[in-house]
Formats: structure tokens, sequence, C-alpha cells
């Protein structure tokens, strides 16, 4: 069983609003089809996404299947304010994940847990199926290091694109840090 994590396409960005209420940007659709034609995604999956619209809008595109909306596959809570250095404030927040980096900020140690309490339910119910959750760059980028036994990856984080998806391996808990993320 493999779960492919899939970063959701484009958002469209509207300054002054929470980035959990943006939907997908129409001028990046493209580049979700693109990620569907590409053979990435197995075929005859099953679907989950977090409940964001612009998670949800990537699913809708990419498949044709059901898709549950699983309300804990949400992205890294960031609260309301706008922020101009992002990149800067996730790398403290990776750099020191049990405090926020930010007022309002959600510490990444806990969208940790959440997000990977989710994704190892959904695996375990569907231990036999390859699984396809469509969801966020730094919510991925914990549940890919915590499945596979490793360190988050901030520059795995920077390196995502809008669509991408990581490939997990899932491992047994006795071959933790065996496991493998491919790109």
């Amino acid at each position: 069983m493999s779960l492919h994590l899939v970063r959701h396409g484009r958002p469209l960005v509207v300054p002054g609003t929470p980035a959990a209420t943006w939907e997908l940007d129409p001028a990046g659709f493209d580049d979700v089809w693109a990620l569907r034609e590409s053979g990435r995604l197995p075929r005859g999956a099953v679907w989950f996404c977090s409940p964001e619209p612009k998670a949800v809008g990537t699913a809708q595109l990419l498949t044709e299947a059901e898709v549950g909306v699983v309300d804990d596959l949400r992205e890294h809570e960031r609260g309301p304010a706008w922020i101009e250095d992002l990149p800067g404030t996730v790398a403290r927040a990776f750099a020191d994940p049990d405090r926020a980096a930010y007022d309002g900020w959600e510490p990444l140690a806990r969208c940790r847990e959440r997000v990977v309490a989710a994704v190892e339910l959904i695996a375990d119910v569907h231990r036999d199926q390859d699984v396809v959750l469509v969801g966020h760059g730094t919510a991925w980028t914990l549940a890919a290091a915590a499945l596979s036994g490793t360190e988050p990856d901030l520059e795995r984080w920077r390196a995502l694109a809008m669509p991408d998806v990581l490939v997990v391996a899932m491992v047994a808990p006795e071959d933790q840090g065996r496991g493998g993320v491919r790109d």
C-alpha cells in the first residue's frame, strides 16, 4: 500500500483573508489537469481531502471518484493575519515545532499529531488499497516525515510545487527510519 500525498493546486490568494478560505485559482487548472494525466496517481485508489476549498477543488479536478472530506487533513493553522515573510516564518516553525512561530499559529508538533493520526486511520481502514490524500504542503511535509520515520524536511517543503505529489511507502513501526518518500 502506498499513500499519495497531493499538494493542492495554486490558490487564488486574497490578502486579508485566511489562507484556509482560499479557492483554487482557475489560472492553475491546467497544472492540476497535467498532474491528473501524468500517471503519477494510482488508478482505483481511495480518495480523501482536506476541507479547505483549494484542496477540495484540486481533488475535484484530479478524479471522478468519490472523495471523502476529512477535517484533520487541513493545513497547519495559521490564523487570519497576512504574513509578508511566509517562508521565513515557516522556517522558524520547523526550527521549533513545539512553539507557535507567529501569533495565532498552530505549533507544528500539534499539526503533525493531528494530520498523522488522520492519515494513519485512513491507511489502516484502507490497508489493502492505494490511497490519495489531497491537502497541503506543510501538513504533507510533516506527515511524510513521521510516516517514514525521518525528520521533517524544510527543503522538501520549499521544493513542493502547486500541485505536487509525495508518495509514501508505509512502514511498520519496527521499521521506522527505513521507510521511503518519493517526490
